[in-house]
């Protein structure tokens, strides 16, 4: 059963994530329309003497560095993918820009609410005709932003790594989702902020303002929950409850060779692809590639490492690896 192979079969590249230019591309335009915008409503805000423009202005600012972080990522992910020290690629690079953007999501979170309980607890006057404007223009801003972003972000389906049906982020860009996501908390930022506007300008509900700032502050961190949640598997090598992994262990069992597992290692190395180490206890003459070829059935595992104990006899029970939901 040995199959004869060359020096040049055995090496492949370990580069298992093709980027994403198109993301980087559009990522690049968004950044630098958040950074334009956050200029003007400085400048505008110091020039108004108007606390809302300048308050608005300082919070576009974090948007503006994560949007910076996620170009880096990306710049970072292709300047290194052939560098020998990322034995299994840069695609995580991508992924800590996600993590690290979804971060600051958490920040602008937590500012909203300080802001938001501050002005409840010590209300300041508004210019609402300003005000307003300007945040017309920041959701105009934003829905540009959104659609430059969209394709990327939503033409990314798959089989799910966590089990779940229809529209996921197994085969996300994490990092473009994370620029994705601050976009959508300044457009939901901006919409919430014309709505208590309105109100306080026509039935003078000054307290609107605040609380729809609480409300929005509640929006974005659940949206920061579920990137920090998605991007820390990821960094963290969390992924044995891939459905993958059952996959693997359906396949040693209905193998015609009889192997009983003794280890198992499964990790994500790109949107949507994995690696997995195995290592097997067998009566049989048998070679790794012979599993190595029954596991390549599953196109998401670009990586397979196996390794063939022989033994005398096989124990009662293979070791069991819980998948959890």
């Amino acid at each position: 059963m040995t199959k004869s192979v060359s020096a040049d079969d055995l090496n492949h590249s370990h580069q298992f994530d093709e980027g994403n230019p198109l993301a980087e591309k559009s990522t690049m335009r968004v950044a630098t329309l958040t950074a334009t915008m956050m200029v003007v409503e400085i400048a505008g805000g110091w020039y108004y003497n108007s606390m809302a423009l300048l308050a608005d202005g300082w919070h576009m600012s974090s948007h503006t560095v994560a949007m910076g972080l996620s170009v880096l990522a990306y710049v970072s992910a292709r300047k290194y993918a052939h560098d020998p020290r990322f034995s299994f690629g840069t695609w995580k690079i991508e992924v800590l820009g996600g993590y690290t953007s979804a971060v600051f999501l958490v920040m602008v979170a937590g500012l909203m609410v300080y802001q938001s309980i501050e002005r409840l607890i010590v209300p300041s006057a508004i210019h609402y005709n300003q005000a307003i404007a300007i945040a017309m223009v920041g959701l105009l801003v934003n829905l540009v932003s959104a659609w430059l972003l969209k394709d990327g972000h939503h033409h990314d389906h798959g089989h799910d790594p966590h089990g779940h049906h229809g529209h996921h982020h197994g085969h996300h860009d994490l990092n473009l989702r994370s620029a994705y996501l601050h976009v959508l908390a300044d457009a939901a930022t901006s919409v919430l902020a014309i709505i208590a506007l309105f109100g306080g300008k026509l039935w003078g509900a000054a307290w609107l303002d605040p609380v729809m700032g609480l409300v929005g502050a509640a929006l974005v961190a659940v949206w920061a929950y579920g990137l920090l949640r998605d991007t820390s598997r990821v960094l963290l090598d969390a992924e044995m409850n891939a459905p993958v992994v059952s996959e693997i262990l359906e396949v040693i069992a209905e193998s015609p060779v009889r192997a009983q597992i003794c280890d198992l290692h499964v990790w994500r190395v790109g949107k949507g692809k994995y690696a997995c180490i195995l290592s097997l206890a067998t009566l049989d003459d048998v070679t790794p590639e012979y599993f190595k070829e029954q596991l390549s059935i599953h196109e998401e595992l670009v990586h397979i490492s196996v390794e063939i104990n022989r033994v005398g006899e096989l124990g009662g029970t293979a070791r069991q690896f819980q998948i959890y939901a």
